[in-house]
């Protein structure tokens, strides 16, 4: 009962680290090559991105403790939901190297809609575990279904962009 709160914060805490990772390896390349991509009008504010991913991460966090403390820690029955959970943090995490350090925008969009299904996979999982766990990804689901619409457009119309290629 004492470490339960380790626990929670540690399962919080990890997407965070990923996602930390992400952003300051490839912070360079933001106001380098992204500013200067061909983006939609509805392209969110630069600052919008910190601020929803903190919240993202934090409820996808939050809730894999939940899923993982109703299945009894590392369980047989913890396989399926926290495996879908780990492969699509994998690709969550993958993406920021793709696009902006790679700047492979086809790798990047082959990644978010892998992503797309095995987020969509997790929800469905976690669903019949806790259901306060698997709403905790509708957010998430949301903002990735808005990031997967704007690479798709970024790729499409930034056709002169190739892996790699400096400036």
């Amino acid at each position: 009962q004492g470490r339960m709160w380790a626990y929670t914060v540690g399962f919080t805490v990890l997407p965070h680290v990923g996602g930390f990772l992400g952003w300051f390896i490839n912070r360079k390349e933001i106001p380098v090559w992204y500013e200067k991509l061909k983006k939609p009008s509805w392209c969110p504010s630069r600052r919008m991105f910190p601020v929803a991913w903190t919240v993202l991460y934090t409820g996808m966090g939050y809730a894999s403790y939940l899923i993982w403390n109703d299945l009894g820690g590392c369980s047989s029955k913890a396989v399926i939901p926290l495996g879908l959970y780990g492969a699509q943090l994998a690709l969550n995490w993958a993406w920021p190297p793709l696009f902006f350090g790679a700047r492979n925008l086809k790798m990047a969009l082959i990644d978010i809609l892998l992503l797309d299904g095995l987020a969509t996979g997790t929800l469905c999982s976690w669903y019949r575990v806790n259901r306060a766990a698997a709403l905790l990804l509708l957010p998430y689901l949301g903002w990735l279904a808005m990031a997967t619409c704007l690479t798709i457009r970024i790729w499409r119309d930034n056709p002169e962009q190739k892996p790699g290629k400096s400036e």
